[in-house]
């Protein structure tokens, strides 16, 4: 519905028409008036106004009004965008109105026209609903108009007034007589407020100025500001029409040089610059819609000042167009032997990615036309997924370009500015193909679940066209704003964690998780690359150190316990550096750095195995957790004290494992008698569970058998065997269900040292994944009821002789498998 507005036709061409002032007493102003909201005007007495009313508290209001021929008070509102006024939205001072004329413009629109009568003051609002109604005061001016000053200050306002009529040609020659035929200066200084172009406050403030002098020298004010501002204004359009007139004579003339210039066979340095941008342009080889938008510009140039701002935009974009590989393609090492060797070499173990790669160039070398694959490789930190992307572009023989989108959170980023902003440039991906210089290289997306989103745009949701196969080989870039083919680019994306990246971005590639080294995997790792590489970094060779196997193992054992080779590479950082100051001092003798040198160098072991020390009272239970970083030990602990019955839960828990507590604990009271634990343990006890590292929130159902283990050697007083750790949920019936993170949570528990590991039957498939060298080192047993996990876990079994164990009850498989 359109509001309560003034309607263009009456604040243009001619000012609002006035009627005199006084066409109602004082005494005849009800004391209570129905209110009328005006948003983007202000209403003074003796106007004429034409409103179109859309609103149904207004229509109400003025079918009421009509029906009972009686004045209506008008009120500007102080926001427009308010729907729905109240006291608090509405200024204190309007204008009572007589409907003049009434017009049903549609089913709930109106056109009507209304007097202003006299200035009222609004006391209180008394009525909301259907309309609103206030009570009101009367305001008359206060200074009498037959003062000395009013009437000089009325001579002024007039002869102001036909110096601003002067300077608008717009205006008709009536405008200057109806100014001249007002004798009353209230109603003057009203007139010109009511025409004068100023802000809505500024008005409301001459309509609330009851004073007259006083209002006419505000009237005056305004109206000289206005005059001022129409000055300056005519005297700009004078200068820039003079300026265009010089702008054309100079383009005449340069046109005119150009042409001698030709004559004579003197070609300016710019004229050269434009023949050498139309060879490159040529040279580019660029599809025929890139070349005809090309030529158009190119042409445009040719016609812009080379001193205009338009002529290095325009520049700067043929040299952008000039510089992409638009079809200049870098022929692919095929050898699927080389390329195993090259991978083989650059990395040690992640054999999901390295078969990946070769499938496709062996799909490459059968099918020539085949587009590039999208890769993410999700892993913790250091485990090797940026330097990967460095390996593929060797292996495939194409150039390789690493873009950072970690934090990058402006939508224009991804996809460029439009060239009309100042400082224009195009998006990251156009920019890395200019650097690559090749239509086809291997492209590293490093971070891509660290990108941010505000105000500016969400680059994820601009990344989508990107890494679309369907889609990219027409990417468009704001700046170029034509098509460029990504179709042939080898993007490999890494992120750390999955969960940030958005669903329909995840789903436009083809995820590879990495997951943490085994100690064999690390060790063989510094051997082959970290060490020979900080040899290298540090000035050394074989001839001043060598670093032994003991050395490696008591490094990756005992002074890193981490996912990836970052925190190894920085020991063995140290270690050549401590090696370095012997050198340079003039030790030459070869250093052999075994097992006791290491602790020599880096001072006492950061880490060792706590489980021994952790489980040695009952009530304490070893989990595994999976985390970004890979997977960790999560040790349970679990006491109870004098009370009444209550639980308490603390380490920072989600609302998930909150339940898992709850509904062990329900278990065990339904197996209280099988365990020979008093069935009212609870009556006069109460249990505290405790997840260390306070600070690390947890949440999750995996540590479900954990936690009933851990309650049930807390009340039967059997400890947990200190080598077996354990995972998976626990339901209210005690079976044990499927958790996820397996090969990361099995990798941790081999890294803690930990010999047994109780998995649900479930997640047996999943060991597939596993190294070779954690499986053999480790013993699993599988589990489909917490019966089994119980047996398995604790030094003795917890039932009751004679109890017979849910478990046993079932067709299930044995409980211990040797894997």
């Amino acid at each position: 519905m359109s509001d309560e507005k003034k309607k263009g036709t009456a604040a243009s061409a001619m000012p609002t028409a006035m009627a005199p002032p006084g066409l109602i007493n004082k005494e005849d102003i009800p004391q209570v008036l129905p209110i009328l909201p005006l948003r983007n005007s202000v209403f003074f007495p003796g106007g004429v106004l034409p409103l179109a009313v859309g609103r149904q508290k207004t229509i109400a209001l003025i079918k009421d009004a009509v029906r009972d021929d009686q004045v209506i008070g008008v009120v500007t509102q102080r926001r427009a965008e308010e729907e729905d006024p109240g006291a608090s939205d509405l200024y204190t001072m309007g204008t009572v109105a007589r409907i003049v004329k009434l017009l049903k413009m549609g089913e709930d629109n109106y056109s009507l026209v209304v007097q202003g009568l006299a200035r009222f003051r609004v006391m209180e609002l008394v009525q909301e609903a259907p309309y609103l109604k206030a009570r009101v005061d009367a305001v008359e001016d206060k200074t009498s108009s037959e003062n000395v000053e009013v009437e000089a200050l009325g001579i002024n306002l007039k002869k102001l007034a036909r110096e601003v009529i002067e300077l608008m040609p717009e205006l008709p020659a009536a405008a200057t007589e109806l100014v001249e035929s007002i004798t009353h200066p209230g109603h003057l200084a009203d007139l010109i407020a009511a025409n004068v172009d100023v802000p809505i406050e500024e008005k409301q403030a001459v309509l609330e100025t009851v004073d007259l002098k006083a209002r006419m020298k505000l009237v005056l004010e305004l109206l000289n500001r206005k005059r001022e501002i129409l000055k300056l204004s005519n005297k700009i359009d004078s200068a820039v029409k003079g300026e265009m007139s010089k702008t054309q004579r100079e383009y005449y003339l340069r046109q005119q040089l150009k042409a001698i210039k030709e004559e004579l066979g003197e070609m300016g340095e710019e004229e050269e610059e434009l023949d050498e941008l139309q060879e490159r342009l040529k040279k580019a080889a660029l599809p025929p819609e890139v070349e005809k938008v090309a030529q158009k510009e190119l042409n445009r140039l040719k016609t812009i000042p080379a001193a205009s701002s338009e002529y290095t935009v325009a520049r700067t974009y043929l040299d952008w167009i000039a510089d992409l590989p638009w079809s200049k393609i870098s022929e692919d090492n095929l050898d699927i032997e080389n390329a195993r060797q090259q991978l083989d070499k650059d990395h040690f173990g992640i054999k999901k990615v390295k078969k990946r790669i070769l499938e496709y160039l062996a799909v490459r070398k059968l099918k020539n036309d085949m587009r590039g694959p999208i890769l993410c490789l999700v892993g913790p930190p250091g485990v090797g997924k940026t330097s990967l992307g460095q390996s593929v572009a060797k292996a495939t023989g194409r150039k390789f370009v690493r873009l950072s989108l970690g934090g990058v959170r402006d939508e224009a980023e991804i996809r460029g500015h439009r060239r009309t902003y100042v400082g224009a440039l195009p998006g990251r991906f156009i920019q890395s193909m200019k650097k690559a210089g090749t239509k086809n290289p291997v492209m590293m997306l490093d971070e891509i679940d660290k990108l941010g989103a505000d105000f500016r745009g969400d680059p994820s949701a601009a990344l989508l066209e990107v890494l679309d196969p369907e889609q990219n080989s027409t990417f468009s870039d704001h700046y170029l704003d034509v098509a460029f083919d990504l179709s042939k680019v080898m993007f490999v994306a890494t992120a750390n964690q999955l969960d940030p990246i958005p669903g329909p971005l995840r789903d436009r590639m083809e995820i590879i998780e990495l997951t943490g080294y085994t100690f064999e995997e690390k060790q063989a790792i510094a051997r082959i690359h970290l060490v020979p590489k900080q040899l290298r970094e540090h000035g050394l060779s074989g001839d001043h150190i060598e670093v032994q196997d003991e050395a490696l193992l008591i490094l990756t054992t005992s002074y890193t316990r981490e996912a990836g080779v970052r925190n190894l590479e920085r020991r063995i950082a140290d270690i050549c550096r401590a090696v370095a100051v012997e050198v340079a001092g003039g030790k030459m003798d070869k250093q052999v750095i075994g097992a006791e040198r290491v602790k020599e160098i880096l001072g006492p072991e950061m880490f060792y195995s706590e489980v021994a020390e952790r489980t040695e009272v009952p009530g304490v239970a070893t989990g595994l957790a999976w985390t970004a970083a890979g997977g960790d030990l999560l040790f349970i602990e679990a006491t109870k004290m004098a009370g009444k019955g209550g639980m308490t839960l603390t380490g920072q828990l989600g609302d998930v494992m909150k339940e898992s507590a709850t509904a062990a604990l329900s278990y065990l009271r339904s197996k209280a008698e099988a365990l020979g634990i008093p069935p009212n343990f609870l009556e006069k006890t109460d249990i505290h569970l405790h997840f260390p590292a306070g600070s690390i929130p947890k949440d999750g159902p995996s540590a479900g058998v954990t936690i009933l283990t851990a309650l049930t050697s807390l009340l039967t007083g059997i400890r947990v065997r200190h080598d077996t750790a354990m995972t998976g949920e626990a339901t209210l019936r005690g079976l044990v269900l499927p958790v996820g993170g397996i090969k990361e949570k099995v990798l941790a528990a081999h890294r803690a040292g930990i010999k047994r590991v109780i998995l649900p039957e479930r997640c047996r498939k999943d060991l597939i994944d596993v190294p070779d060298q954690a499986k053999n080192e480790l013993e699993f047993i599988f589990a489909t009821h917490m019966d089994d996990v119980l047996k398995a876990a604790m030094e003795t079994s917890p039932f009751k002789e004679g109890a017979l164990p849910a478990a046993t009850s079932t067709d299930t498989p044995p409980a211990e498998v040797r894997a």
